[in-house]
């Protein structure tokens, strides 16, 4: 695949749960390397797509296509594509019997085929680009929450994605902690990661986003740049959020 097309390309994606539209009619191209941010009132259908992304949740219609392959339903082709998706949750979803360096050396193993020496020189790697190298022996329940969060986003990195996608990484975390989550991932920002992150923080927007997706009830009302969407939102749907959201 050439440099000059998208990565990520989603075509008039729908996904209903009953009679709700939680995606509605979505399109759009993700050029490699951008980071692109999702934005919009709770239950416009931001974390739906981006789990439509990688098919955790599989979409009722439209198509997603990963680095010029399509995503399908073929249980092996799903998971080589997944396997190049990082994936960071609200909540860090470590295993708690495990050790920091074991939970994220495992998936190395069984997915990679990885040996132990080798996942665990690559864990260690990823915990020092995340700031925590000397928590590797440490178990998740002795680790804040930020803490945590870092140790999930070192466990995805440790699979070698070309693409990473957050939903909400920081919005189960105390204040104090969001600034170290999201110095991580201003940094992957920084070192050309593609990343796709479903977030309430404006200040990352400023600082990290190439481009700005705003969603209402399934929709995307405005995809613009965060210069376009702080200083000339198009549409009075997105300046009225802006003005809730801003006022906080």
């Amino acid at each position: 695949m050439t440099e000059n097309k998208p990565i990520i390309v989603i075509k008039d994606l729908y996904k209903h749960f009953g009679d709700i539209k939680a995606v509605d009619g979505v399109s759009m191209n993700i050029d490699k390397g951008k980071v692109v941010v999702v934005i919009g009132p709770s239950g416009s259908g931001k974390s739906t797509l981006l789990r439509c992304i990688n098919h955790l949740e599989e979409p009722s219609s439209g198509e997603v296509w990963i680095d010029g392959v399509k995503m399908t339903h073929a249980a092996k082709q799903l998971n080589e594509i997944r396997a190049e998706i990082g994936m960071v949750f609200q909540l860090f979803n470590l295993f708690p019997h495990l050790t920091v360096v074991d939970n994220i050396t495992l998936a190395q193993k069984v997915i990679r085929g990885r040996s132990q020496q080798e996942a665990t020189e690559i864990a260690l790697e990823q915990l020092k680009r995340v700031g925590i190298p000397e928590k590797a022996d440490a178990y998740p329940s002795n680790l804040s929450g930020g803490q945590q969060q870092r140790v999930a986003i070192a466990r995805a990195l440790a699979m070698n994605p070309k693409i990473m996608l957050f939903d909400e990484p920081t919005s189960a975390l105390d204040p104090e902690m969001i600034k170290e989550v999201l110095d991580v991932m201003l940094d992957l920002a920084q070192e050309g990661m593609t990343m796709v992150c479903v977030s309430h923080e404006m200040g990352f927007v400023r600082s990290a986003a190439d481009e700005v997706v705003f969603m209402d009830f399934g929709k995307v009302v405005e995809h613009t740049t965060p210069e376009g969407l702080f200083n000339n939102p198009q549409h009075d749907r997105t300046k009225l959020f802006l003005s809730q959201i801003l006022e906080h």
